[in-house]
């Protein structure tokens, strides 16, 4: 039995997909399990029902259905994407990095049909939905991590610093830390207009970059340069992170110092 979330926030396009899937349920045996109105709610939802199939709008007020497909493809075992939309530019594109399937609005019977087919056929992973959001400039609104087998989402605007540790990568907030396995790398050439890298392993964002210390060098102090060194200085946070050497004239530029 196939479980399957319809996810779109306009009620009437909900309401056809639901109508739809009933007609489908004569040829092929599924069940849905629910809907959802927003980016946000499908996530909480693909959680609560565990659906083998999403249908799901990409033009969504909240969170776009492509971040949602992102943060999706994270989880353990990620159900399979079928985009649904009015908007045919992505259609190629949505194609050309292998999506399960992708249905233009008004959704006919027969393609419902066969996409719903398709995706018992294929696996989740081989969906690359991180390259179909590169290729139409769509970065995220919100990094998703995973604390206690639970999907945790973490606005981008609340992020002060990303900091590389070993495998993980440190996202700092005002409010606390969270870990994710993204590489430092990728997450600077997806908001590479956000972050400046202060240090090899570490991007601050510079909404919170409050101003710059120069910290004297100490003598005992191995690899350090007699002029010492600049610390920079983040609103809301009494934290103080180092600048390297190599990094001080991008980090001035981008303060407009």
């Amino acid at each position: 039995m196939l479980k399957v979330l319809v996810v779109d926030d306009e009620p009437p396009a909900r309401a056809r997909l639901a109508q739809l899937l009933a007609d489908c349920a004569r040829q092929i045996a599924l069940t849905q399990v629910g809907q959802a109105d927003g980016g946000v709610a499908a996530l909480e939802a693909v959680a609560r029902w565990q659906p083998d199939v999403v249908l799901l709008d990409i033009a969504m007020p909240d969170m776009s259905g492509i971040e949602v497909a992102r943060h999706l493809a994270q989880s353990e075992a990620p159900p399979a994407i079928i985009f649904v939309t009015a908007f045919d530019e992505h259609a190629l594109k949505a194609f050309e990095v292998q999506a399960v399937d992708y249905l233009m609005k008004p959704v006919r019977a027969d393609r419902l049909l066969s996409a719903l087919q398709r995706a018992r056929r294929v696996l989740p992973r081989e969906a690359r939905f991180d390259a179909l959001a590169h290729s139409l400039g769509a970065a995220r609104t919100q990094l998703s991590v995973s604390e206690r087998g639970r999907l945790v989402l973490v606005p981008v605007e609340d992020i002060v610093y990303l900091r590389a540790e070993l495998k993980y990568v440190t996202i700092r907030t005002t409010a606390r830390e969270y870990l994710t396995e993204e590489s430092l790398t990728a997450l600077e050439s997806e908001f590479g207009e956000r972050f400046v890298r202060i240090h090899r392993n570490c991007l601050v964002a510079r909404r919170y970059i409050a101003g710059f210390q120069r910290v004297k060098a100490k003598p005992e102090t191995e690899g350090e340069s007699p002029e010492g060194h600049w610390e920079i200085l983040l609103r809301d946070l009494e934290e103080r992170l180092p600048i390297s050497r190599r990094q001080w004239p991008t980090v001035k530029a981008a303060a407009g110092v």
